[in-house]
């Protein structure tokens, strides 16, 4: 019998990387193909360790430093790269990140990398969007790696369904209000994170015909008066009284801000709501040419919410 192909994952403790390393361990044909390396900081943490005991080659390495990622990805087949801007909410800093894990997979000689990628999104509009920098960082890194010429495919995910129950979606009173300071009429892109492993399957399971392309990673796209009305639909009665709300940009950063985050963060994350309303997350792309390479159901809104922690016991 041949050996196993191994498919590197950072990020493997993660939303995304965990997602992967979940569908890769539990999909009885992926698992009998291929072994599971999972990179994280510390090897040594607990979720660390229960990955390490389900199978999964654990291995520690630090993306600011390109050896520990070459040390890490070595003779890996495929490898699905994810880092994350909000840690230190520091454009160059995850740019040179990416770069150091591309300049890896280029020197290991990869046979497919999968960036976990977004829209430049000051190209997109023109400047006038100019401060999504987790956007166009992400963006730097896909371009860079084009033009290293490794054979690279590009999963976009959309906008995170988990943002919302809670959060952005919270009871006021006894209404449940969703408030965003965009038009009800704007579409989002909405997005799993657990569906992630069934994306990088239908990725890595049609490599020639997705090598260089873009993989849109949302189940579907609805207004935001749409996310309201299907709870409504899910929960009839907390439902009744439910109502989206154009929030005043003025009380947006207000309230952010009150959260602590830096000025400059407060600005990207008011750009990224308005991406959706003006120009789209994914610049109005449809997602039917991702949908019709997935072939596992993709979790929509309304499943989702049935499962919500922050929703648990609604009628």
């Amino acid at each position: 019998m041949s050996a196993k192909r191994i498919i590197t994952v950072f990020g493997a403790t993660g939303n995304q990387g965990g997602s992967v390393v979940k569908h890769f361990l539990n999909d009885s044909k992926l698992s009998s193909a291929w072994a599971v390396r999972g990179v994280t900081r510390d090897a040594f943490k607990e979720s660390a360790k229960k990955l390490a005991s389900q199978g999964v080659e654990v291995v520690a390495a630090d993306l600011n430093d390109k050896s520990s990622v070459l040390k890490a990805i070595a003779g890996s087949d495929t490898v699905f790269a994810v880092t994350n801007y909000w840690e230190k909410l520091d454009m160059q800093l995850e740019e040179q990140q990416g770069r150091n894990i591309a300049d890896a997979a280029k020197e290991a000689g990869v046979k497919h990398l999968i960036w976990s990628s977004l829209l430049d999104i000051a190209k997109l509009t023109n400047g006038k969007l100019a401060r999504l920098y987790h956007f166009d960082s992400k963006a730097h890194v896909e371009e860079y790696i084009r033009g290293l010429g490794i054979p690279a495919s590009f999963f976009m995910p959309g906008f995170y369904m988990s943002n919302v129950p809670g959060g952005m979606m919270s009871k006021r009173g006894e209404n449940w209000v969703f408030s965003l300071p965009i038009a009800a009429t704007s579409p989002i892109p909405l997005y799993d994170t657990n569906d992630t492993g069934k994306y990088v399957k239908a990725i890595v399971e049609n490599k020639e015909a997705l090598l260089g392309k873009r993989f849109l990673g949302a189940s579907e796209y609805l207004t935001a008066q749409g996310v309201v009305d299907t709870f409504k639909t899910v929960f009839p009665e907390a439902g009744k009284t439910a109502a989206y709300y154009e929030t005043a940009k003025d009380d947006f950063y207000g309230f952010m801000k009150g959260t602590g985050m830096p000025d400059f963060a407060v600005d990207e994350m008011y750009e990224n709501m308005v991406l959706m309303q003006d120009f789209g997350y994914f610049g109005g792309a449809s997602l039917d040419e991702t949908h019709s390479f997935v072939k596992e159901p993709l979790t929509t809104w309304a499943e989702f919410i049935k499962n919500s922690p922050a929703f648990a016991g609604l009628k």
